[in-house]
């Protein structure tokens, strides 16, 4: 997760590495740190200043990589979007805070399987 600590810098070059170095620029002066990379996807892209149809794909899947998250499952209603934990957890992570700074992934699942308990309980008891 060291990538949550990176700079707006430390995003730009990145995304010269993975073969996109015009949109350095882009990033960068859109203070694109670490914990913002988490929200960059094809619908954010083009309020940076990218495009490309087949560099935003290209882009949102090394985002998606990087993070350790799977690609949403595009033929799923949009009403009920599947959620990745790695996704929920990373949200979590790109806030500011003691609580987000020091919640651990083992944390996290703990407390969605608390809430997901307390859920079926719910709707059992109706």
């Amino acid at each position: 997760m060291a990538f949550l600590q990176w700079s707006c810098q430390d995003v730009a070059q990145w995304i010269e590495s993975i073969g996109f170095p015009q949109y350095t620029a882009c990033f960068t002066e859109n203070f694109i740190t670490g914990k913002k990379l988490i929200y960059v996807n094809c619908n954010y892209l083009p309020r940076l200043g990218i495009t490309d149809f087949e560099h935003m794909k290209a882009i949102s899947a090394c985002v998606r990589e990087l993070l350790g998250i799977s690609e949403p499952l595009w033929n799923r209603s949009i009403a009920d979007p599947p959620r990745d934990d790695m996704a929920m957890f990373l949200e979590v992570r790109s806030r500011t805070g003691e609580r987000a700074d020091t919640l651990t992934y083992a944390q996290f699942l703990k407390q969605i399987s608390k809430q997901q308990d307390y859920s079926k309980a719910a709707d059992e008891s109706q």
